[in-house]
C-alpha cells in the first residue's frame, strides 16, 4: 500500500508540476494619474511611487506625486512639488529617502534647461533641496545607482532637443550625501551617452545601451561592468537585444533585466524582455500575455514581482503590469 500511495503521489506531483502556469504578465489596471512617460519612479516604504514625467514637448513637465500600496489603488500625494526639471530626471531611493536630481524642463518660464539640482524627501510632500548645483554639470537621462554606500552618477546629456554629441558625457561622479560630489573619472571606458541604464548586481555596476537622440541619432547595445566605478570591463560589444534608447532596467531574481525601449530608422517601440546574470549571455523571456511595446516606462521590483507602469505606447499609457517569477525559477 505504501508503494502504491508513493507512486500515486509521485504521478500526481509530476502532473501538477507539468500544469504549473508559465510566468506571465498581469494587467493590474489603469492608474488614475495622467498617462505619461519619462517620470521618476521609486519603491519606498512599501509603496510604489511615480512623479513628474512628460505629457508633450510644448508644456512644462508635471510636478505631481502619486503612491500605491498594491499597484491598483493610487493616491495623489502632491500636485505641485517644488522641483521643475521632472522630464528624464535621475531618481533613486537612498538613505531612507526618495531622491530626484537633474532632469529637463521645457516650458515658458524659465525656458528650456537641464538641471544639476538635487532634492530629497521622506514623504513625497515635503522636499529638501540638498544642493542647488551639484558638482556635475546640468544634465538629464544619466545612469544613477547606489553602490557601496554611495550614489553614483554615470554619463547623461547636457541638452535634450537642442544638443548634439558634444552634449553627451561619460564622466562618473559619486557622493555619500547627495550634496558633495567627487569626480571619479572624467572619461570612463564606455563612450559618452545618454538614455542608457545602469543596475547593481553581485557587487558590480553594470551599464548598458543608450546613445543619442538628436540631432544625430545613434544607439548601442554594449554592456560594461565595474567593481569600483572607475575601471570598466566590456562584457559584450553587442548584446542580442537591439540597440536602443529610452528602455528600462532592473535587478530581479539575481539577474539584470532590460525591458522595452525605442530605436530609430525606422521608429520602433520595443516590447521585449531580456535577462542576464553576467552581462555577457542574455536570454529573452517569452510570455503569453504581455504589455504593448513602449518606451520610457517605469520599472519597479516590489512585493517579489517585476512591475512596469506608464510609458509611451503610442499613445501615452497609464497601465500598470506585474510579473511574478517563482523563487526557484530558471529560464
Amino acid at each position: 500500500m505504501k508503494i502504491v500511495l508513493f507512486t500515486l503521489f509521485t504521478v500526481m506531483s509530476v502532473a501538477a508540476h507539468a500544469q504549473d502556469p508559465a510566468p506571465d504578465w498581469i494587467l493590474e489596471g489603469n492608474a488614475p494619474w495622467q498617462a505619461r512617460d519619462s517620470q521618476a519612479e521609486y519603491v519606498f516604504r512599501d509603496r510604489l511611487w511615480i512623479m513628474g514625467g512628460w505629457f508633450q514637448s510644448f508644456e512644462a513637465p508635471p510636478r505631481d506625486v502619486w503612491a500605491s500600496a498594491d499597484g491598483k489603488e493610487w493616491k495623489q500625494v502632491a500636485g505641485n512639488a517644488p522641483w521643475l526639471h521632472s522630464d528624464l530626471p535621475m531618481n533613486i531611493t537612498f538613505q531612507d529617502k526618495m531622491w530626484i536630481m537633474g532632469g529637463w524642463y521645457n516650458g515658458r518660464l524659465p525656458g528650456h534647461s537641464a538641471s544639476n539640482q538635487v532634492w530629497s524627501s521622506t514623504d513625497g510632500v515635503t522636499w529638501e533641496q540638498v544642493t542647488a548645483a551639484a558638482g556635475w554639470t546640468p544634465r538629464l537621462a544619466a545612469g544613477l545607482v547606489e553602490f557601496r554606500g554611495r550614489l553614483w552618477m554615470l554619463g547623461g546629456t547636457e541638452n535634450y532637443y537642442f544638443g548634439d554629441d558634444k552634449s553627451l558625457k561619460n564622466d562618473v561622479w559619486s557622493s555619500a550625501d547627495g550634496k558633495e560630489w567627487k569626480l571619479e573619472t572624467a572619461n570612463a571606458a564606455w563612450s559618452p551617452r545618454a538614455y542608457h541604464q545602469a543596475v547593481v548586481l553581485n557587487d558590480r555596476i553594470y551599464l548598458f545601451g543608450g546613445g543619442n537622440y538628436v540631432p544625430d541619432y545613434h544607439a548601442k547595445n554594449d554592456v560594461w561592468s565595474s567593481n569600483d566605478g572607475v575601471h570598466w570591463t566590456l562584457e559584450t560589444e553587442a548584446a542580442p537585444w537591439s540597440p536602443r534608447l529610452w528602455f528600462s532596467a532592473a535587478a530581479y531574481r539575481d539577474r539584470m533585466w532590460v525591458l522595452g525601449g525605442w530605436s530609430n530608422n525606422p521608429s520602433t517601440n520595443w516590447g521585449d524582455v531580456w535577462h542576464s546574470q553576467d552581462g555577457k549571455t542574455w536570454e529573452q523571456l517569452q510570455t503569453k500575455t504581455t504589455w504593448k511595446e513602449r518606451h520610457e516606462h517605469s520599472v519597479f521590483v516590489f512585493k517579489d514581482k517585476l512591475w512596469i507602469g506608464g510609458g509611451h505606447a503610442q499613445p501615452l499609457s497609464n497601465e500598470v503590469w506585474s510579473l511574478h517569477l517563482p523563487a526557484g525559477w530558471k529560464p
